[in-house]
């Protein structure tokens, strides 16, 4: 098993006949995903990298089987990329465009919401379960993504695309396999969160324990915390949480539109405190977190890695 995408899903590129999506499809066939097709209207009839290009969506699911699209289309035309995408049966929706209006994606996760849909993102670098498939710019080429990524049982969910990526290669530098690596995306409102994607992994027989990534900005992490104290945490989580010097330096700028700290609500220190009531342990630096995986795996129920 694995959470998401594994190497059975289909997946069109909406925006294929672009720089990025181009690219993109590129180090996806590479890579070995199952790219079956591309959308850009006016493009129809086109061929990138071998993949057949389509006006609309709605011809593309026509013809192909879809379980998967992502989403490169400048911000001003994600939300009508992905309300058709949705409304043609796909189920899950990487958008990997940042700076998308913020009602736009109110409204893309409103209809996902009905429609039983998953979305990953905006401003999300993407998904990968090791050795099976991959979707958005997560890994770049495919020399670069066998480098990062192995096949293994420690799921990674991160705010930050880049930190993902940097996260999974301290990993398997360590001989630390992964089962599934997502970045959520960074913005201030987003599709799938913490706790969401959490959830998928306690059910995933393939992950035993779960790496997070945080900055300052929003609650998802508190929202993860009081779900994992809760329920009492099926599975092991460690977490990193960035940002720190953020909260003694007022007007401090991060790099992403979400990191946004109002009265200490989303500060970095009330995150760790949070994780901490929860039962999470944190690391204090990045290069603790393998000696953590492997005290927490030691202690539980799970497994070794």
């Amino acid at each position: 098993m694995s959470i998401l995408i594994d190497e059975h899903t289909t997946v069109v590129v909406q925006g294929i006949t672009g720089r990025e999506g181009q690219i993109i499809a590129k180090d996806s066939l590479d890579y070995g995903t199952k790219l079956i097709a591309g959308v850009t209207p006016g493009k129809g009839g086109q061929v990138i990298h071998g993949v057949p290009v389509y006006d609309s969506l709605q011809k593309g699911a026509a013809t192909h089987r879809i379980d998967a699209s992502v989403v490169c289309v400048p911000p001003l035309g994600v939300r009508e990329a992905a309300s058709e995408a949705i409304e043609n049966g796909i189920r899950l929706i990487l958008i990997v465009t940042e700076r998308v209006p913020r009602r736009d994606v109110a409204e893309i996760l409103s209809l996902a919401a009905e429609n039983n849909a998953r979305v990953l993102g905006p401003n999300s670098l993407g998904v990968i379960t090791p050795g099976k498939s991959k979707l958005g710019t997560v890994g770049g080429s495919i020399e670069n993504t066998m480098q990062t990524f192995r096949r293994g049982n420690i799921g990674i969910i991160s705010r930050s695309g880049g930190m993902m990526a940097e996260l999974a290669s301290i990993l398997t530098s360590n001989g630390i396999g992964q089962s599934t690596c997502a970045s959520i995306g960074g913005d201030p409102l987003i599709g799938s969160t913490f706790k969401d994607l959490f959830m998928l992994f306690e059910k995933d027989d393939e992950t035993s324990a779960v790496v997070l990534f945080c900055e300052p900005g929003g609650t998802m992490e508190e929202q993860l915390s009081d779900y994992y104290r809760a329920t009492g945490g099926s599975k092991p989580i460690i977490a990193f949480v960035a940002g720190r010097f953020v909260d003694d330096m007022l007007g401090t700028r991060f790099g992403h539109a979400g990191v946004i700290v109002e009265k200490g609500r989303g500060s970095a220190r009330g995150k760790i405190e949070s994780f901490k009531a929860g039962g999470i342990p944190i690391a204090d630096r990045v290069c603790d977190l393998v000696p953590m995986i492997r005290e927490s795996l030691m202690g539980h129920s799970t497994g070794g890695i």
